[in-house]
């Protein structure tokens, strides 16, 4: 009985805690700073960074710096963030500002704040937020993302989750999970950020009604270089793959020549080793009964004595 109580005490005081927490949120200014530096935090790192086939393949992505969460057994979450898409040409989008919140039930205790990022690889999920929220789970599925550059090459069948994600923890935690958490568009600081009347579209398509922050465009600078570098990365290994291959092929084709067998110069079946091609020893065969003989020497004509004495 006092073990339960004692729990309760605990329950309780944590999430007296929560107001004080709110209390200290950032602006929109200071969130989307904290998101680029996440973003390029995550990136540094070659043993924790998003797989560069993921991030090439990706069509849209979420930063949520400082998430909120709180738990025991029942479990709270909270905070906000940017969502870049992928423009059709490639591109990404200016970055709509956007709502993390849920709870969970499990073996959980604790308060924590961690950065969170998810990478959309359909458009789903996307047009869901779009629209107006999503919930993780019901709406899209998502699963735990694989960490590493190269991770990809050995996880390649398991690609098949709408949404990956990653989290980075600071504090005492345990038992993370996504599942019936739900994103939604803040549309307040979205108004904020780009003017009044904003909407989603608008801000993706470059449409709002004021220039948006410095901020903003270095966090999508940020994501065009990423992506970049990604897609280069990819591109070498397959031309790396790509040598290999044609140097395996080489090989393979001079193994292939070398194992020819060459004419056969052995005895037949008949045990006689064939005979070289004889050779003609004839001659030219002489005309029999023929014979030749000198023409006689030609003579001077005789001179024609005159007729007068």
């Amino acid at each position: 009985m006092s073990r339960l109580f004692a729990r309760l005490v605990l329950l309780l005081a944590l999430f007296a805690t929560l107001p004080a927490w709110a209390a200290n949120d950032p602006t929109d200014a200071e969130r989307t700073q904290m998101a680029l530096k996440v973003l390029r935090d995550i990136q540094s790192m070659p043993e924790q960074a998003i797989p560069d086939r993921l991030f090439d393949e990706a069509q849209g992505i979420l930063v949520v710096p400082d998430t909120l969460k709180i738990g025991f057994i029942f479990g709270g979450r909270r905070g906000h963030g940017l969502l870049s898409i992928r423009n059709p040409d490639g591109t990404w989008s200016n970055p709509v500002y956007v709502r993390l919140t849920g709870g969970s039930v499990g073996f959980q205790i604790g308060v924590s704040k961690s950065d969170v990022v998810m990478v959309f690889r359909t458009r789903q999920g996307l047009n869901d937020i779009t629209a107006g929220k999503l919930t993780l789970g019901a709406g899209a599925s998502v699963a735990t993302g694989p960490v590493g550059r190269d991770a990809s090459a050995n996880t390649d069948q398991q690609f098949k989750a709408d949404i990956w994600s990653w989290s980075r923890a600071r504090g005492l935690y345990a038992g993370v999970a996504f599942d019936g958490a739900v994103i939604a568009i803040d549309d307040e600081a979205n108004q904020r950020m780009y003017g009044t009347g904003s909407t989603p579209r608008m801000i993706f398509e470059h449409r709002t009604p004021i220039r948006p922050p410095n901020v903003i465009v270095d966090f999508r600078d940020a994501l065009e270089e990423a992506g970049a570098t990604a897609h280069n990365r990819r591109m070498v290994q397959r031309e790396k793959g790509a040598d290999i291959d044609r140097a395996v092929e080489a090989a393979e084709r001079g193994a292939a020549a070398a194992s020819t067998p060459a004419p056969s110069t052995s005895p037949d079946a008949s045990g006689t080793a064939p005979s070289p091609p004889e050779q003609s020893n004839s001659q030219p065969e002489q005309d029999a009964g023929v014979t030749t003989e000198a023409l006689p020497a030609p003579t001077a004509p005789a001179k024609k004595k005159s007729g007068k004495p």
